[in-house]
């Protein structure tokens, strides 16, 4: 399944804005154009006129600049530095690519990363998903198990040189956030072994042109790899960011994939241009870390299946009996 224009949520960061009538906006400056500048403010995306602007103060506390609003460099100037990505995400719940090891070959990349990208299948549809750890959690599109219970997950295991292909029955969903488009799911047969599992690369430092790939199942052609580069990672939508690519994007490959040529997640594919050729979108790695990240905040409860929330039950006469006799 393919969505087109989906809402999506988003990270706040600390960079400031000050405006000339005194006020200011804080947020993540995702880029400056001469005659504007996008800000994440953490629940949308604000576009500023350049003209509003007085000051810039970045939010790694370097000393704040002037902006001329001439500069023909700005967007440049302000692409963001490669920040230091650590080798694994607190409590191990998800590892983190450090970009070592350099550029290698799709086909060199495939045959080790095929086997942690997974075909998941419902009553009503299919679409694509990645391991994050060897204990089965995975990731795919929310829309792709939306309104679902029966969810099922088809790995090929390579043993002695062959793919062996297995499907998962017992596949529990443990969180989701429809506005992100992402769902967190978890495979618990009784026979589940370890699962070959992917790492989550930085999207902020893509360059554009740079060379990617999706792994995935369009129209349930499972394992399809397609080849591509990153066009643009600032196509906004709805008041969100995009990663744009040429790689083709399918029905079916929505959840998947978008790897860099280190062989790291820099996105989720999420959906295409109806009318059009190398229109495809994925969800940036950023936002998936933040989703994942905050897990327990979009966790799914069964007893509610219509809603990401988890109620607590209502307290006993018995409770509330002794909260009394303590007040």
């Amino acid at each position: 399944m393919v969505a087109v224009w989906i809402v999506m949520g988003s990270v706040a960061l600390a960079d400031v804005v000050e405006l000339k009538d005194a006020a200011s906006v804080s947020g993540k400056i995702l880029s400056e154009k001469n005659d504007s500048i996008v800000v994440d403010v953490g629940y949308t995306v604000l576009v500023i006129p350049r003209a509003a602007v007085a000051k810039i103060i970045p939010g790694d506390s370097t000393p704040s600049s002037t902006l001329a609003a001439d500069s023909t460099n700005q967007t440049e100037a302000a692409a963001p530095s490669a920040p230091a990505l650590e080798t694994a995400a607190a409590g191990g719940f998800y590892q983190v690519g450090n970009g070592a090891g350099g550029d290698r070959s799709v086909r060199e990349l495939v045959k080790q990363l095929g086997e942690a990208v997974v075909q998941i299948r419902t009553p009503a549809g299919l679409g694509s998903g990645f391991f994050l750890n060897e204990d089965g959690f995975l990731i795919t599109n929310f829309h792709v198990i939306e309104g679902e219970t029966q969810i099922s997950v088809e790995v090929y295991h390579q043993k002695n040189g062959q793919l062996e292909r297995k499907v998962y029955k017992q596949v529990r969903i443990v969180a989701m956030n429809k506005f992100a488009d992402l769902a967190l799911l978890q495979v618990e047969d009784r026979d589940a072994p370890k699962f070959k599992f992917v790492r989550i690369g930085n999207s902020d430092v893509l360059a554009v042109g740079e060379r990617v790939f999706a792994i995935g199942s369009p129209l349930g052609l499972e394992r399809t790899v397609t080849e591509g580069i990153l066009s643009t990672k600032t196509r906004q939508m709805s008041g969100d960011l995009y990663l744009q690519t040429t790689a083709q994007i399918n029905p079916g490959n929505s959840g998947g994939p978008l790897f860099n040529l280190r062989g790291e997640v820099v996105g989720v594919t999420n959906m295409k241009a109806t009318y059009g050729e190398g229109l495809g979108f994925a969800i940036p790695a950023e936002r998936l870390r933040y989703f994942l990240d905050h897990r327990d905040a979009f966790a799914y409860s069964n007893d509610n299946p219509g809603n990401p929330y988890r109620y607590l039950s209502p307290p006993t006469p018995a409770q509330s009996a002794e909260t009394q006799a303590t007040q």
